[in-house]
């Protein structure tokens, strides 16, 4: 059994959508990042930086008997993947090519599509240097990923994998991150074959109603 520590966010869409897919026992611990439920003292012992994904797997256990509890989005699909034998190839050429995406997301997709998203959506001030400079960034990245997916269905190795479940969330916040999808049609269409997928939808709509 795995203990899945979510709110309905781009990072945590990624760990919803993978147990989605192979079908992994788990349950939802809802962090209501709103509510400031992530400062709680019973989550900081689960994820010391509170952030939400965080797991618990139950399966796993320290020489004490205490189960492994993982922060990091990226982390925990690696390590789901390695339990499963799902999603990241084993052959070390192809694990390597989805694991550069991986920590492609992590490292650029994901933190530069957060402050477009914060400074075009959420910011109390009006920061145009900012908000610019964002933008203008998440295009770049934007345009890096079409331009890898022109004549390829999936991002690594032509096969679905961990690499198109970390990136494919950020994607749903075009419109709050100032980004015309319309005009990067290699990514668009990547966009929508994942977002047809059963379990994508179902990992989609959990916790919606938060």
């Amino acid at each position: 059994m795995i203990d899945l520590y979510y709110f309905p966010t781009p990072n945590t869409w990624k760990v919803s959508i993978f147990l989605e897919e192979t079908g992994l026992e788990y349950r939802v611990k809802t962090v209501n990042i709103l509510e400031g439920d992530q400062f709680d003292a019973g989550f900081e012992q689960v994820c010391p930086n509170r952030r939400v994904p965080a797991i618990v797997d139950h399966d796993v256990l320290d020489h004490a008997g205490q189960p492994l509890a993982i922060m990091e989005s990226g982390a925990i699909l690696i390590h789901l993947a390695e339990k499963t034998g799902r999603f990241l190839p084993s052959d070390p050429f192809r694990r390597a090519k989805v694991l550069e995406w991986l920590m492609w997301q992590m490292g650029g997709m994901g933190p530069m599509g957060g402050q477009a998203t914060f400074f075009n959506a959420y910011c109390p001030e009006d920061l145009p240097l900012a908000r610019a400079r964002y933008t203008n960034e998440v295009a770049r990245l934007w345009g890096v990923l079409d331009k890898h997916l022109a004549g390829r269905e999936w991002i690594a190795n032509d096969e679905y994998s961990i690499a198109d479940m970390a990136c494919w969330g950020w994607v749903t916040l075009h419109e709050l991150q100032g980004q015309d999808i319309a005009a990067t049609a290699h990514l668009r269409r990547w966009f929508e074959q994942i977002g047809a997928r059963p379990a994508v939808q179902r990992a989609y709509a959990l916790g919606a109603d938060e």
